[in-house]
């Protein structure tokens, strides 16, 4: 009686756990972690990035203005202008000056300071609640006198840093670009050098000079005499007479702009009867706050 052998069947294999296949990417909670912690300093966020250096407001000089209300008028000679014989003191400015910000503004208004050249002009134009004008240049009494030889060409009139800080409050000082209303005669000059300059009265801003005129310093002392000139009554013309004096300029009319030449006048003469400078022992880091 013949049988057959019956072979078993082969064994599964074990149950092996599968190799990782090549640049698989396996992450656990601590490889997560690890990850994002190298990541983030590798990569710093936004907020700890250097940002760009602040404009440098050091003050390294310091002068003087005292200014004077005239109830009259200036009388003219061919020498010099005699002051109104009964001024009336309305007190000192003390300016602090930025010379690592702006070192040729600072150094030219400080040369037209120390020289006197600002003695004897007039605040020349008011526009209550922002800021005041003096320093036109002309042949007029109150007018300042052309600084040929005394003061550098400005090259920072065209440097997009010199414009970085903005007029954000009241006593600030800065070279009036936008603002200036010297005479085109006078503009044309080769030897032009535009000394004329703004401060700023408040209460508040003034956005409309932001990035126009160079802010080169500002008040340390006597906001109150910058107070009590904003304070001077000034000519604003009628609605009527802007609209006549839009037209006439419209049609070429030169007698527009002289006309305009009279808005926003104070209505007492007020003029710096005298200017210098004062030494500083230790330039200051910042300039004080002001209200």
């Amino acid at each position: 009686m013949g049988y057959s052998v019956i072979t078993p069947p082969p064994a599964p294999p074990p149950l092996l756990h599968p190799k990782p296949k090549p640049n698989a990417l396996y992450l656990t909670r601590r490889s997560l972690l690890l990850s994002s912690a190298s990541l983030t300093l590798l990569n710093p966020p936004p907020s700890s990035a250097a940002s760009p250096p602040q404009p440098d407001t050091t003050i390294t000089d310091r002068v003087f203005m005292d200014f004077s209300l005239c109830p009259t008028f200036f009388r003219w000679s061919s020498e010099q202008p005699v002051l109104c014989p009964d001024p009336v003191p309305l007190g000192r400015l003390v300016l602090g000056l930025y010379g690592h910000h702006v070192p040729i503004t600072v150094a030219n208004f400080k040369a037209m300071v120390t020289s006197a050249a600002y003695k004897g002009t007039t605040v020349h134009k008011l526009f209550p609640g922002q800021y005041f004008l003096a320093g036109h240049q002309g042949d007029k009494p109150g007018d300042v006198r052309r600084p040929t030889g005394l003061i550098a060409r400005n090259t920072e009139t065209v440097d997009p840093k010199a414009f970085e800080l903005i007029h954000s409050r009241p006593g600030l000082l800065s070279l009036s670009l936008s603002e200036n209303d010297d005479d085109d005669e006078i503009k044309l000059d080769p030897d032009y050098r535009n000394v004329e300059f703004s401060i700023t009265t408040g209460p508040g801003p003034c956005p409309q000079l932001d990035y126009k005129n160079i802010v080169f310093g500002s008040v340390l002392e006597g906001l109150d005499v910058v107070t009590a000139i904003a304070a001077i009554p000034t000519y604003r013309p009628s609605e009527r007479i802007q609209q006549f004096n839009d037209f006439a300029e419209f049609i070429g009319d030169d007698r527009a702009m002289q006309a305009r030449a009279l808005w926003n006048k104070p209505l007492k003469t007020v003029y710096i009867s005298d200017c210098g400078e004062l030494k500083v022992a230790k330039p200051s880091l910042s300039p004080p706050s002001l209200p």
